[in-house]
C-alpha cells in the first residue's frame, strides 16, 4: 500500500505588522499541496518528514503533529482525516527552517542528497517557490507547510 501526502501552505500576514503574539496575527490558508503537484516520492518524504525513511535521512520535521493554531481553512481540509486509522503522521515546517537546512546533506548511503530528492528541481520545487514568495512578503518564520500522510 502506498503512502500519500496531503497538506497546505499557511502564512501569518499580520505577524510582520503587529508581531507574532498580537491577537490579529493568525494563520491563513494559502494553497493546498494538491494544486502544486508535489508527489509522494518516498525519498523526499523521508528527508523532509521522516516518513518511510528507509533511506537513512535525518528528517527536517518529523512527528510534530497538527498545529494547535492552524487556520480555519487547514482545519477544514484536515477534518476528514482527523482521527482516521489511515492517517499515520502529521507534521509541519516553516520556510525559515527549510531555507536554513543543509540541502547537501546525504542519506545514510552518502549518495542521495536532500537537494536531489526534494530540492527546487524536484516535484517539491513549486511548493518551495510559493513558500519562498510568501516568506519574502510576510517573513520566513510566518510561512509553513503542514502535511499529513495516509
Amino acid at each position: 500500500m502506498s503512502t500519500e501526502v496531503s497538506g497546505m501552505i499557511e502564512c501569518r500576514p499580520g505577524a510582520r505588522l503587529w508581531g507574532p503574539d498580537d491577537e490579529e496575527t493568525v494563520w491563513h490558508a494559502a494553497i493546498d499541496l494538491f494544486l502544486l503537484n508535489n508527489g509522494n516520492a518516498y525519498d523526499a518524504l523521508a528527508c523532509l518528514f521522516g516518513i518511510r525513511n528507509y533511506f537513512g535521512f535525518r528528517p527536517l520535521a518529523e512527528g510534530r503533529g497538527f498545529p494547535g493554531d492552524a487556520s480555519e481553512g487547514l482545519r477544514t481540509a484536515y477534518a476528514p482525516y482527523d482521527g482516521g486509522a489511515d492517517v499515520h503522521g502529521t507534521t509541519w515546517i516553516t520556510w525559515a527552517e527549510l531555507a536554513s537546512a543543509d540541502w547537501e546533506e546525504t542519506d545514510s548511503s552518502g549518495v542521495g542528497s536532500r537537494d536531489m530528492v526534494a530540492g527546487d528541481g524536484t516535484h517539491w520545487g513549486p511548493v518551495w517557490s510559493v513558500m519562498r514568495t510568501l516568506g519574502e512578503l510576510h517573513g520566513a518564520e510566518n510561512v509553513r507547510v503542514v502535511a499529513w500522510f495516509h
